[in-house]
């Protein structure tokens, strides 16, 4: 299992569309509003670390109104 936490920027006044979105994205177990450079953040549960990149490409950016993302991951030790 690998975890990754994914900040999302989004367009201007798209917070709670963009918030809406991605509740609807199985892989994504928490989500929660930030105030500051980045206005969401996501924690995204997955198989491997290459899933959690196609979940971020594929599925998290092509959400309207998702500007930019920066994911971190966590390495199961």
């Amino acid at each position: 299992m690998a975890v990754g936490f994914v900040l999302i920027g989004t367009e201007p006044k798209h917070e709670r569309d963009v918030y809406q979105r991605l509740l609807q994205i199985e892989e994504i177990v928490e989500l929660y509003p930030l105030f500051g450079e980045y206005d969401l953040i996501a924690k995204v549960d997955a198989k491997d670390y290459d899933t959690i990149g196609e979940v971020v490409v594929a599925k998290i950016r092509s959400v309207p109104g998702v500007k930019t993302t920066k994911t971190l991951t966590k390495m199961s030790l």
